[in-house]
């Protein structure tokens, strides 16, 4: 897990259960995307809860899965490290 320590203390970081994030103090967990099948099974993963693009089709949910977590990593996690610090499922 990676995790990004602000200026000010707080940490992000891709939510997963890999470490007890309680451990660092008190936990505040959002929502970062929905990934969805369409009606004809295709899936896609929809980054609009931290303002991003829907992402895909992909024939199978564990290509959105995987693009859900890169684009996170890309574009929310490293390069937002000024103002909202919160940690993300």
């Amino acid at each position: 897990m990676l995790l990004v320590i602000t200026p000010v203390g707080d940490v992000r970081c891709l939510y997963d259960e890999s470490l007890d994030l309680s451990s660092l103090g008190s936990v505040h967990i959002l929502r970062g995307s929905h990934v969805e099948p369409d009606l004809f099974g295709q899936w896609f993963a929809d980054m609009s809860p931290v303002g991003g693009p829907r992402l895909g089709p992909f024939p199978r949910r564990s290509d959105a899965l995987s693009a859900e977590v890169a684009w996170l990593r890309d574009h929310w996690l490293a390069p937002s490290l000024s103002a909202d610090s919160t940690a993300l499922v």
